[in-house]
């Protein structure tokens, strides 16, 4: 099958597409024909080992000391099931899928990948393509995560920094779609309209405006990109008002009724992922180029079958 593999750290030209053996599912294992993945910031610096400088002997260790340890990129996917493992129930060929890859050694730009019956896999919602489904399940899920934390109640005041990005865009809509929040986004000056389209009530124009030198203050404070100064946030909140920052709070590990919840929500149209640009698997190289300029919008998906 084909796969985009990188066998050392550095610049998107380290990735490249070749022949590798198709997988066989164990007995609890699916084998998903991959229609889609994406290249999220995460791929970006596991490739190029860009981490914090707090964070780089952990990096260091779990991502590979000399080479990188996990060859195939890819945090997410949609496809159809391919073949399913003698034990399998949930499951049967033919069946649409979304996924995430993060606790099965990613994975996702290959022509298929095995994940077991009970990973994080659930039938792809039905009102999306395999595109949009690959694009919804990381950023979906983390603002999801993130969010709960915060037991947001209707009509509380919610800012949310860096509104325009995977993670942020699926924040927008939850915020006010699913726990009925009055949002304020802050972004760049291209992406006000948009994030505005998404529910936002009020956008800040961080290249022109600090949104903590405006007066108002917010119940809930979330920086959804961890490049906003946490003290100077904080200084936005409320008494008693919760801060977020998505590096620290959504450190808890996935789990399984997170991805069906954010399939219900999907489905019910309260939330919609937001595609920035679409490239095939051989241009992942491309892909990636346009991801580290850093002005994504959302979401970056590769084809890798139609």
């Amino acid at each position: 099958m084909k796969a985009v593999i990188y066998e050392r750290y550095g610049q998107p030209e380290v990735l490249h597409l070749t022949e590798i053996a198709k997988p066989r599912p164990k007995a609890n294992e699916v084998l998903v024909k991959v229609r889609a993945t994406t290249v999220t910031v995460g791929d970006s610096r596991m490739r190029s080992f860009t981490v914090p400088r707090a964070q780089w002997l952990f990096a260091r260790l779990y991502l590979g000391i000399r080479k990188p340890r996990r060859a195939i990129l890819g945090m997410e996917l949609a496809g159809d099931v391919e073949a399913v493992g003698q034990s399998v129930t949930r499951f049967k060929p033919g069946e649409p899928v979304f996924a995430s890859t993060f606790g099965v050694n990613f994975g996702g730009y290959a022509e298929y990948k095995c994940l077991p019956e009970n990973g994080m896999l659930a039938l792809k919602p039905a009102n999306l393509t395999y595109e949009e489904a690959a694009a919804a399940v990381g950023g979906g899920m983390t603002a999801l995560r993130c969010l709960k934390k915060a037991h947001i109640e209707p009509g509380q005041k919610v800012l949310i920094y860096g509104a325009s990005g995977a993670v942020g865009t699926n924040a927008v809509q939850l915020a006010k779609h699913h726990y009925g929040a009055v949002v304020t986004g802050v972004c760049s000056t291209s992406n006000l309209e948009m994030v505005a389209a998404l529910g936002a009530d009020t956008v800040v124009d961080y290249t022109r405006e600090d949104f903590t030198g405006r007066g108002e203050t917010y119940d809930v404070v979330f920086d959804a990109v961890a490049k906003f100064p946490p003290e100077q946030a904080k200084k936005a909140l409320k008494p008693g008002g919760i801060y977020l920052n998505v590096h620290v709070d959504s450190g808890n590990g996935e789990n399984i009724q997170e991805l069906l919840t954010l399939k219900d929500l999907l489905e019910a149209g309260k939330l919609k992922p937001v595609i920035d640009r679409r490239y095939p698997l051989e241009q992942i190289v491309e892909a990636h180029r346009y991801v580290d300029t850093g002005h994504k919008k959302g979401n970056v998906v590769i084809t890798v079958a139609k």
